[in-house]
């Protein structure tokens, strides 16, 4: 009990931490030997040679030493393994809100510019318009911050943000949105759609057509945007880093049960499926 406890208590934390490993085993045999020798002379006092005592009683010192040196290293092993864990698991939270707080800034920027144009062209309409900010500032401020929330009220925010996009974009752009939605009972995570549709609005270009389409059937989400845009300006950084943190929180939420297409042909299209 004094070895066990001694190596597990003292010796291994010690040069495990040191990382001296060779020395250890230096160590471990010797005090296999010692305790043998010990046991050989003063407890059974068999008067046997060091070589013959070494044969007969060294599997009594090594057996507990070895086991409860095993038990100590996987105690070990399990407990980095927690922590390494909770280290990736605080990681990907970490990274999962600084890519959602890159978001919130667009979303709500949009909205109130467009509320100010109206304020002085059509303010008997900003009233209705205020109401509208009001619950997607609750939804971007408060409900987002879940880790899932409804698909229904993920969609109802996408409305209030395309109802936004008309007016802002009424008499420049033509807007086709469509929604094929059988039952609202799943769960998404936040945001993460509108940086899709986003897109779609931020880069196309003027007097041009901007199609939507969101469709869930048996179990499976489709969200499908296309619109014209600026070749020249496609391989830009600012084009491509609302669909790059997209990516991002995909792979880190819905890893292997998502398909994400984006073709750039003589339209900008981009597919997504996700899988409940």
């Amino acid at each position: 009990m004094i070895i066990v406890y001694g190596n597990n208590l003292l010796l291994l934390p010690f040069f495990v931490k040191k990382r001296m490993y060779m020395l250890y085993t230096f160590v471990f045999a010797a005090i296999s030997f010692l305790a043998t020798q010990l046991y050989c002379y003063t407890f059974a006092k068999c008067g046997c040679t060091i070589f013959k005592c070494l044969s007969d009683y060294l599997w009594q010192s090594l057996v507990p030493l070895i086991f409860f040196s095993f038990i100590w290293v996987l105690y070990r092993f399990i407990d980095k393994e927690n922590e390494v864990e909770a280290i990736k698991k605080e990681h990907v939270e970490m990274e999962l809100k600084f890519l959602k707080s890159q978001i919130n800034p667009h979303v709500l920027f949009n909205n109130l510019n467009t509320i100010y144009s109206y304020s002085l062209e059509k303010p008997n309409e900003v009233p209705e318009m205020i109401l509208m900010l009001s619950d997607n500032l609750k939804h971007v401020l408060y409900e987002s911050n879940s880790k899932t929330i409804s698909l229904e009220k993920e969609i109802q925010f996408i409305d209030n943000y395309i109802k936004f996009q008309k007016i802002r974009t009424e008499g420049v752009k033509q807007i086709h949105y469509k929604k094929e939605i059988a039952v609202n009972k799943y769960q998404i995570a936040p945001l993460l759609l509108i940086t899709i549709i986003e897109n779609a609005f931020k880069h196309s270009t003027l007097h041009s057509d901007v199609s939507i389409s969101i469709k869930v059937a048996n179990d499976t989400l489709e969200c499908i945007c296309e619109n014209n845009y600026d070749k020249e300006k496609v391989s830009t950084t600012d084009f491509r880093i609302g669909l790059q943190n997209l990516e991002k929180r995909l792979e880190l939420i819905y890893k292997d049960v998502y398909e994400l297409r984006i073709d750039k042909n003589d339209t900008f299209k981009v597919y997504l499926k996700l899988n409940f």
